[in-house]
């Protein structure tokens, strides 16, 4: 079930990226020259890409993949370039665009823009989200986490901003980014913290994995539930 958080905190990432830094990230995500800052997110969010893709089965054929929160669609594509049916999903339409266009043919990609937790999506073998749900609360985080749990037959692998003490510091004087196209502030939460929340509210799933990635400007860790 929806929160209120949850629903303010995505209208304010909608209007973020469909409004203002549409053009920023379709350039981030693509080979286009970028200033050095950008250039370590971009290193940041390769690598953090490669590892959540490790963790899923080399063959994905015949699997469905939610790609929860797709952006401009590089997970999505490699999961479909292994076998996945792969759904992608975004509250931004204009990167579900630039996503749709940059896939190659031929790939069983259904893009889509709306919310990660539309039950009309259906159910799924592994759920991926990255870089989507920095932006919650922690209670938030594992809201959406148990409700996608409940249609994920094989694992979720999202990630979180560490609390670490530079990054909490970084974000809270909000230096990231010129003024111009800052995002909607990050909000670090600790592992301790999201591993409890997690274990109550899904006693049938279990943590496992997690790899924290840092480049720079680019800090994020990712954390697997399996749910099989």
């Amino acid at each position: 079930m929806m929160t209120a958080t949850y629903a303010s905190y995505r209208s304010k990432l909608e209007t973020y990226f469909d409004r203002t830094a549409s053009k920023t990230w379709e350039q981030l995500t693509s080979d286009a020259p970028v200033s050095r800052i950008r250039a370590t997110v971009r290193a940041g969010r390769d690598r953090m890409r490669a590892t959540i893709l490790s963790w899923l089965p080399a063959d994905l054929s015949g699997l469905r993949l939610l790609d929860a929160g797709c952006g401009t669609g590089a997970l999505a594509v490699e999961a479909a370039q292994r076998g996945a049916q792969v759904v992608a999903i975004d509250i931004a339409g204009s990167l579900v665009h630039v996503a749709r266009d940059r896939s190659p043919p031929g790939l069983s990609i259904d893009w889509k823009v709306g919310d990660m937790l539309d039950p009309s999506l259906g159910r799924f073998d592994h759920v991926v989200a990255m870089d989507s749900l920095i932006h919650y609360p922690a209670f938030d985080i594992v809201d959406v986490l148990r409700s996608l749990a409940d249609r994920t037959s094989g694992s979720i692998v999202y990630t979180f901003a560490p609390a670490t003490p530079m990054l909490t510091a970084m974000h809270n004087v909000g230096k990231l980014f010129p003024r111009s196209d800052r995002a909607p502030a990050i909000i670090p939460a600790t592992e301790r913290l999201l591993r409890t929340l997690a274990s109550n509210a899904m006693p049938h799933a279990r943590v496992g994995r997690t790899q924290r990635i840092a480049s720079g400007f680019y800090t994020s860790q990712a954390m697997e539930i399996v749910t099989a």
